[in-house]
């Protein structure tokens, strides 16, 4: 038997984001407890799964869901690309965590030092290098909040007098708007009181996951 004690799963918004926060000041705090993560666990998920949570995060090495929350197997349907950029692939990925596993609460999770901001960043510079057109397709979704930062306009920018964590945190904020934008399922999930999304950002130093903005009732 597991001596890993089982909690009651959370059913709501409110309960799996306190779930979460207590997970992440453990692991801030360097006493993980690493639930859920043994045989028993392995095999009862075989056949089903039921997370408590979607997070759609960077893809970035350190940025690891599970640990950051220290939640175990099953817990967290996690959807990952450079930057957080939504795309079709994403929202129907979180769409079937909401409307099929029923997730209460989606999390997008941003993070200092990302590499596709400072990328978005420099691609403004007055002669940045070149990017494969893949990357440029990707950090290109992050242009928007890079040119609000920088105080608008469609000139070269000064790439070192911009904040990457001001443009992390509007590219944050514009990712979670659309994705309410581009779903109306979930747009619908968040009316009815059953889902809410947080948009936190991870201080990779400190290790917590900070509170940005929430949509739905927390």
């Amino acid at each position: 038997m597991s001596d890993t004690p089982t909690p009651h799963r959370p059913s709501t918004p409110a309960d799996t984001w306190r779930e979460l926060r207590a997970g992440n000041e453990r692991f801030i705090t360097g006493a993980p407890l690493h639930p859920r993560q043994d045989v028993e666990r392995r095999t009862s998920l075989a056949g089903q799964q039921r997370p408590l949570v979607a997070i759609f995060g960077c893809s970035d090495s350190r940025l690891s869901a599970e640990i950051i929350f220290d939640v175990g197997l099953g817990d967290a349907f996690v959807v990952r690309n450079a930057g957080q950029v939504i795309s079709d692939s994403v929202i129907g990925s979180l769409e079937y965590a909401v409307g099929v596993l029923g997730v209460p609460l989606i999390l997008v999770l941003g993070h200092d030092q990302c590499g596709a901001v400072r990328a978005a960043i420099d691609s403004l510079g007055p002669e940045p290098d070149p990017l494969p057109p893949h990357i440029a397709g990707l950090v290109g979704r992050i242009v928007p909040a890079v040119r609000r930062v920088a105080g608008g306009g469609d000139g070269p920018i000064e790439p070192q007098a911009v904040d990457a964590g001001y443009v992390g945190r509007e590219h944050l904020r514009d990712t979670v708007a659309e994705l309410l934008d581009s779903s109306e399922m979930i747009s619908d999930a968040i009316a009815a009181g059953t889902l809410a999304i947080v948009g936190a950002n991870y201080r990779l130093f400190e290790g917590r996951a900070e509170t940005d903005i929430v949509v739905g009732r927390i």
